[in-house]
C-alpha cells in the first residue's frame, strides 16, 4: 500500500465525497460529475488519483467507465490508525 499516495487522496474533499458517493454502490464518470460544481476535466482528474491511491476500482461497459470502492486499501489504512494508536495489541 501506498500510504502517502492514500493519505494525498484522501486529504481533497472532493475526494473524500466521490468516496462517499461510492459508498451506496458503483457510479458512472457521468452521474459522479453531475454532482459537483467544477468541469468534466477536474472530476476526472480527482477520479484519476483515486484509481491512482487504488482506493476506487473502474470497469468499462460499453461507452460507460463505472467506478466502485475498493475497501481493502481503506481497511489496511484503518489497521495502521488503529496500531498507530495502540489498539490491537
Amino acid at each position: 500500500m501506498g500510504l502517502q499516495n492514500t493519505l494525498k487522496a484522501l486529504s481533497d474533499p472532493i475526494r473524500r465525497e466521490i468516496l462517499e458517493m461510492l459508498r451506496a454502490g458503483r457510479l458512472s464518470a457521468g452521474e459522479i460529475a453531475e454532482k459537483f460544481p467544477v468541469s468534466g476535466a477536474a472530476v476526472s482528474k480527482h477520479l484519476s488519483v483515486l484509481k491512482e491511491s487504488d482506493l476506487i476500482r473502474d470497469a468499462r461497459e460499453g461507452k460507460f467507465i463505472y467506478y466502485e470502492l475498493n475497501t481493502s486499501v481503506l481497511e489496511e489504512v484503518m489497521l495502521w490508525l488503529k496500531a498507530l494508536k495502540g489498539e490491537g495489541k
